[in-house]
């Protein structure tokens, strides 16, 4: 590098002894600003300055940082901190590791940055290496007002105090190093113990994140875990005080385009300087710098085998981290991803037992209640056509629609169907849609969070889920509300549903049967069921017969209902009169089976000999439909099915020719068929 002798001259070394008093100074501080402060005061009887400051080399980045400064003018105190290596006197002093004077500063155009120390009025510089036997540290320069002021400088006595200078900032900087390596090694330590005492993510990361803040100051700090569903980053937990609201747990975090997606897939701190949408071009860095972050740095949680998440720290100052505080947040971020695994299986566990819980209460209710029947009962016609249904269609998983009255034991044929399906080693879960109130059969069918509405004061598994690989039967479909329709239609289509309060999908395999007493065909008619929904349940209908369809079957049922209940109550009964079953066998059963059972129960209790007993008068003489539906209005399927019963006993079950039933009623023979076999219509034996 060539230089202007006449203006810059490199000094020489001339012998001289620094003061004694001037190195007992040096040597008796061990706080730096305490030192240079001591030292200005002393030097003025060695050196002409109006000005003394240290700058060091920040190791991070290619600069000179001003650290300390002794001035007599109020105005130095404005000098820019920052310092570059290049066109700088300081950072010549640096490179070449040479003392070096400036007489006249006017006269110097090889620094630009020499323009900021003529602005306050100085003329003449002295610049000298701050140099250790170990590492080079910096410069100590010296400006005055006068020209020529450092031409006669004793070098000798100003590189004596420069070494001096450079010992005390070494000593102080290994102080610091010190200092930092325990503080590190406390908060570790602390972390440590933070992880081991909580599950909960929340409470982890901010007692992390406060923790943290007494060694490195940030301004934000979250926790992102993989969602290997949505190929997503999720944002589990957040700590930002200063937050407006533009970053909020649960936000999905792309892998591209984020500086978190970039420490995922990299496996490898990404440390930020300047946050960008250049760099990262994605929506969440522009909600980052909406909210004024600028600098931050992101460290992979690394697994045995697998990436966990990231966890991120950012302030709102822009080159607020350097390569060592991430060196740190990496120490911690392989304890926290174990904390994290252990936080994730435990809350796996807990999930895990609690829907074992629920299906064990779930299953241990179903064994109490839920087992009206024994077994299917009946020879009749109607009866066998509907068991043939179901054989054909439960090994597939297409969905059931069970059509039929009150007490024809819908409920049964669901079971029938599940336990001949390849999911019966799985849980058949039920919902009696009319028996749960309407404000609670959405968290009833989906479940819900800890804290999604009043009263959640846990989470709860919904029926769904219970009936994962299992089959869910949904009994009285047709009193689903109206508003909830839309979500058990996407969730019956898609699989997957959310629970309430949660933002999280949840995936499910299960089988549909459906049941409903109903016209639900109507009912879309009419505008109170939802047409895509009804389409979804009638995939493929069974229609169960009324008890009055198959009196047949009565004196079977009688029997076998006669035993059942004397068994349970300890009662001989051996025989049902002739009478009692002719009765039995006339009355019209409004209430199907059920009432039948009922009925029969009742009779059993009040029977004092081996004879069943049933007062005839309780029976009603058979009649009409219209008569034994006498006090309710009846379906359009019953209206239908007895007007055509009635015109098949007419016509003597003839179905075709001109004078046949399909001709009276205005239809084709096949159709008429279709109609009777939808209906549960069979010729009498």
């Amino acid at each position: 590098m060539t230089r202007n002798t006449a203006n810059i001259a490199v000094l020489q070394p001339q012998p001289c002894l620094i003061p004694l008093e001037l190195a007992t100074a040096i040597t008796s501080h061990h706080n730096l600003p305490d030192l240079f402060h001591d030292l200005a005061g002393r030097l003025h009887h060695l050196f002409d300055f109006r000005y003394l400051g240290v700058v060091l080399r920040e190791g991070s980045r290619n600069v000179l940082r001003l650290h300390l400064l002794e001035t007599s003018e109020p105005a130095w105190q404005q000098t820019p901190a920052e310092i570059p290596l290049e066109g700088s006197i300081s950072g010549w002093v640096w490179q070449h590791q040479q003392p070096l004077v400036i007489r006249d500063l006017e006269q110097e155009t090889r620094f630009p940055v020499t323009k900021t120390l003529l602005d306050h009025r100085a003329k003449s510089v002295c610049s000298l290496p701050l140099t250790t036997a170990h590492q080079r540290l910096g410069v100590l320069s010296m400006a005055s007002d006068k020209l020529g002021a450092y031409d006669q400088l004793n070098l000798e006595l100003a590189q004596l105090v420069a070494a001096q200078i450079a010992v005390a900032v070494e000593a102080q900087d290994q102080q610091h190093q010190l200092e930092r390596e325990r503080d590190h090694l406390r908060l570790l330590l602390e972390v440590n113990n933070i992880l081991v005492s909580t599950l909960d993510l929340r409470e982890l990361l901010g007692a992390i994140s406060t923790s943290l803040r007494r060694v490195l100051e940030h301004d934000y700090a979250s926790l992102a875990l993989y969602d290997p569903e949505s190929n997503q980053l999720r944002l589990q937990a957040l700590e930002f005080a200063e937050g407006e609201g533009l970053i909020e747990e649960g936000l999905s975090i792309p892998l591209e385009g984020t500086p978190s997606g970039l420490a995922f897939t990299s496996r490898q701190p990404v440390l930020v300087n300047h946050l960008s949408l250049e760099q990262f071009p994605s929506e969440i860095t522009r909600r980052l710098i909406g909210e004024g972050l600028k600098s931050g740095c992101s460290l992979p949680l690394i697994s045995p085998g697998r990436v966990s998440g990231v966890l991120n720290v950012a302030s709102l100052r822009e080159h607020a981290f350097t390569p060592a505080d991430a060196e740190l947040l990496g120490e911690i971020a392989k304890q926290l991803a174990i904390a994290v695994e252990n936080a994730l299986s435990f809350h796996q566990i807990v999930e895990l037992y609690n829907k074992l819980a629920d299906e064990k209460l779930y299953l241990e209710d179903e064994i109490r209640t839920a087992y009206k029947f024994e077994e299917v009962v009946g020879e009749s016609a109607a009866l066998k056509r509907a068991l043939q249904d179901v054989e054909t269609v439960a090994p597939l998983d297409a969905t059931v629609l069970i059509y039929g009255e009150t007490g024809t034991g819908k409920e049964l044929i669901a079971r029938a169907i599940h336990n001949l399906s390849p999911r019966r080693d799985r849980t058949l879960v039920k919902v009696n849609c009319a028996a749960i109130p309407t404000g609670l059969l959405e968290s009833e069918l989906f479940g819900h969070e800890k804290g999604a509405f009043t009263g959640a004061i846990s989470q709860k598994l919904g029926r769904l889920e219970l009936a994962h690989q299992g089959t869910l039967f949904l009994d009285e479909v047709g009193d689903i509300p109206l508003e909830l329709q839309p979500k058990l239609l996407r969730a019956l289509q898609e699989q997957e549903f959310e629970r309430l309060g949660s933002t999280r999908t949840v995936r499910v395999d299960v089988r549909l049967v459906a049941a409903t007493h109903r016209d639900l065909a109507q009912m879309v008619a009419d505008g109170r069921f939802r047409s895509d929904l009804y389409y979804r349940l009638n995939v493929f209908p069974v229609l169960l017969p009324p008890l009055r369809e198959r009196s047949e079957d009565i004196p079977m049922l009688a029997r076998h209902f006669t035993q059942r209940f004397a068994r349970r109550m300890g009662r001989q009964i051996e025989a049902i009169p002739t009478k009692i079953m002719e009765a039995l066998v006339r009355y019209p059963w409004p209430g199907n089976i059920r009432e039948l059972q009922n009925v029969i129960e009742r009779a059993v209790i009040l029977s004092p000999g081996p004879a069943l007993q049933i007062p005839l008068e309780d029976l009603q003489p058979e009649g009409s439909l219209a008569e034994a539906s006498a006090g309710r209005a009846l379906t359009l399927a019953e209206v239908e099915r007895e007007h055509i019963q009635g015109v098949l006993r007419e016509t003597g079950w003839v179905l075709g020719g001109a004078k046949g039933a399909a001709a009276r009623l205005g239809m084709k023979r096949s159709t008429l068929q279709w109609k009777m076999k939808q209906l549960g219509i069979s010729r009498p034996a």
